[in-house]
Protein backbone atom coordinates (compact mmCIF):
# COMPACT_ATOMS: atom_id res chain seq x y z
CA UNK A 1 0.00 0.00 0.00
CA UNK A 2 2.53 2.18 0.62
CA UNK A 3 4.98 2.24 -2.55
CA UNK A 4 1.38 2.55 -4.47
CA UNK A 5 1.08 5.82 -2.68
CA UNK A 6 5.12 6.40 -3.64
CA UNK A 7 4.17 5.67 -6.86
CA UNK A 8 1.19 8.09 -7.24
CA UNK A 9 2.50 10.70 -5.88
CA UNK A 10 5.67 10.44 -7.82
CA UNK A 11 3.82 10.55 -10.70
CA UNK A 12 1.96 13.36 -9.57
CA UNK A 13 5.41 15.20 -9.61
CA UNK A 14 6.46 13.68 -12.97
CA UNK A 15 3.29 15.82 -14.83
CA UNK A 16 3.32 19.04 -12.68
CA UNK A 17 7.02 18.88 -13.58
CA UNK A 18 6.55 17.93 -17.58
CA UNK A 19 3.52 20.70 -17.02
CA UNK A 20 5.91 23.60 -15.84
CA UNK A 21 7.98 22.79 -18.47
CA UNK A 22 5.45 23.07 -21.10
CA UNK A 23 4.26 26.23 -19.51
CA UNK A 24 8.10 27.49 -19.68
CA UNK A 25 8.10 26.66 -23.18
CA UNK A 26 4.56 28.35 -24.23
CA UNK A 27 5.18 32.09 -22.59
CA UNK A 28 8.36 31.57 -24.63
CA UNK A 29 6.32 31.33 -27.24
CA UNK A 30 4.55 34.24 -26.90
CA UNK A 31 7.69 36.31 -27.17
CA UNK A 32 10.13 34.41 -29.48
CA UNK A 33 9.71 33.76 -33.04
CA UNK A 34 9.84 29.95 -34.31
CA UNK A 35 8.08 28.93 -30.86
CA UNK A 36 4.52 27.89 -30.73
CA UNK A 37 2.49 28.63 -27.49
CA UNK A 38 -0.78 26.95 -27.93
CA UNK A 39 0.29 23.52 -27.91
CA UNK A 40 2.71 23.57 -25.26
CA UNK A 41 -0.23 25.22 -23.50
CA UNK A 42 -2.53 22.73 -24.15
CA UNK A 43 0.19 20.20 -23.09
CA UNK A 44 0.55 22.51 -19.60
CA UNK A 45 -3.10 21.91 -18.81
CA UNK A 46 -3.33 18.70 -19.70
CA UNK A 47 -0.29 17.80 -17.08
CA UNK A 48 -2.11 19.74 -14.67
CA UNK A 49 -5.09 18.21 -14.89
CA UNK A 50 -3.29 15.00 -13.85
CA UNK A 51 -0.61 16.55 -11.01
CA UNK A 52 -2.33 19.87 -9.82
CA UNK A 53 -5.94 21.16 -9.43
CA UNK A 54 -4.46 25.01 -8.48
CA UNK A 55 -1.89 25.32 -11.85
CA UNK A 56 -5.01 23.43 -13.29
CA UNK A 57 -7.72 26.44 -12.37
CA UNK A 58 -4.74 29.01 -12.64
CA UNK A 59 -4.02 27.84 -16.15
CA UNK A 60 -7.37 28.21 -17.11
CA UNK A 61 -7.79 31.47 -15.46
CA UNK A 62 -4.64 32.99 -16.84
CA UNK A 63 -5.04 36.63 -19.15
CA UNK A 64 -3.80 34.93 -22.62
CA UNK A 65 -3.93 30.99 -21.97
CA UNK A 66 -6.99 30.94 -20.28
CA UNK A 67 -9.39 31.75 -22.68
CA UNK A 68 -7.66 29.89 -25.60
CA UNK A 69 -7.99 27.03 -23.54
CA UNK A 70 -11.37 27.51 -22.45
CA UNK A 71 -12.22 27.58 -26.44
CA UNK A 72 -10.07 24.87 -27.49
CA UNK A 73 -11.51 22.49 -25.06
CA UNK A 74 -15.38 23.31 -25.21
CA UNK A 75 -15.94 24.33 -29.16
CA UNK A 76 -12.29 23.49 -31.02
CA UNK A 77 -12.43 27.69 -31.17
CA UNK A 78 -8.49 28.32 -32.76
CA UNK A 79 -8.95 32.76 -32.52
CA UNK A 80 -8.49 34.41 -35.42
CA UNK A 81 -6.03 36.91 -33.89
CA UNK A 82 -3.87 34.04 -32.89
CA UNK A 83 -4.30 32.62 -36.36
CA UNK A 84 -2.83 35.95 -37.36
CA UNK A 85 -0.04 36.27 -34.72
CA UNK A 86 0.95 32.91 -35.57
CA UNK A 87 1.37 33.49 -39.06
CA UNK A 88 3.25 36.63 -38.25
CA UNK A 89 5.77 34.46 -36.44
CA UNK A 90 5.61 31.99 -38.83
CA UNK A 91 7.03 34.24 -41.32
CA UNK A 92 9.07 36.55 -38.85
CA UNK A 93 10.89 32.79 -38.32
CA UNK A 94 11.25 32.30 -42.12
CA UNK A 95 13.12 35.22 -42.89
CA UNK A 96 15.86 35.20 -39.61
CA UNK A 97 16.64 31.35 -41.36
CA UNK A 98 16.91 33.06 -44.49
CA UNK A 99 18.95 35.89 -43.19
CA UNK A 100 20.93 33.69 -41.00
CA UNK A 101 21.37 30.42 -42.62
CA UNK A 102 20.72 31.48 -46.61
CA UNK A 103 19.94 28.03 -46.74
CA UNK A 104 16.68 27.31 -49.60
CA UNK A 105 16.46 23.86 -48.36
CA UNK A 106 15.92 24.42 -45.09
CA UNK A 107 13.41 27.16 -46.10
CA UNK A 108 11.79 25.74 -48.43
CA UNK A 109 11.38 22.97 -45.75
CA UNK A 110 10.55 24.54 -42.95
CA UNK A 111 8.05 26.82 -45.18
CA UNK A 112 6.29 23.73 -46.27
CA UNK A 113 5.63 22.70 -42.63
CA UNK A 114 4.49 26.35 -41.42
CA UNK A 115 2.06 26.35 -44.29
CA UNK A 116 0.57 23.10 -43.46
CA UNK A 117 0.15 23.90 -39.89
CA UNK A 118 -1.31 27.28 -40.78
CA UNK A 119 -4.15 25.41 -42.76
CA UNK A 120 -4.55 22.81 -40.29
CA UNK A 121 -5.12 26.00 -37.78
CA UNK A 122 -7.22 27.85 -40.55
CA UNK A 123 -9.66 25.46 -40.60
CA UNK A 124 -11.15 25.69 -36.97
CA UNK A 125 -13.21 28.42 -36.36
CA UNK A 126 -12.00 31.44 -35.06
CA UNK A 127 -14.94 32.79 -33.21
CA UNK A 128 -17.76 31.91 -31.12
CA UNK A 129 -20.14 33.63 -33.63
CA UNK A 130 -18.15 31.14 -36.50
CA UNK A 131 -18.84 27.89 -34.57
CA UNK A 132 -22.16 28.97 -34.00
CA UNK A 133 -22.81 29.76 -37.54
CA UNK A 134 -21.35 26.29 -38.60
CA UNK A 135 -23.51 24.43 -36.10
CA UNK A 136 -26.45 25.88 -37.27
CA UNK A 137 -25.54 25.43 -40.70
CA UNK A 138 -24.47 22.06 -40.00
CA UNK A 139 -20.77 22.33 -41.12
CA UNK A 140 -18.04 20.15 -39.94
CA UNK A 141 -16.30 22.23 -36.53
CA UNK A 142 -13.73 20.23 -37.18
CA UNK A 143 -11.81 17.59 -39.42
CA UNK A 144 -12.82 15.08 -37.84
CA UNK A 145 -16.41 15.71 -37.02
Amino acid sequence: MLIVGKKKKLKKILWFSLGILLLAVAYAGLILPGIPWSTPAVGAAFCFAKSSDRMHKWLYSHKIFGPFLIGWQEKKIFPTKFKYFMIGTMTTTLVILFFTTGNVNALIGSGLFMLLVAIWAWRYPGSEEEYQRRVTEGKRITWLK
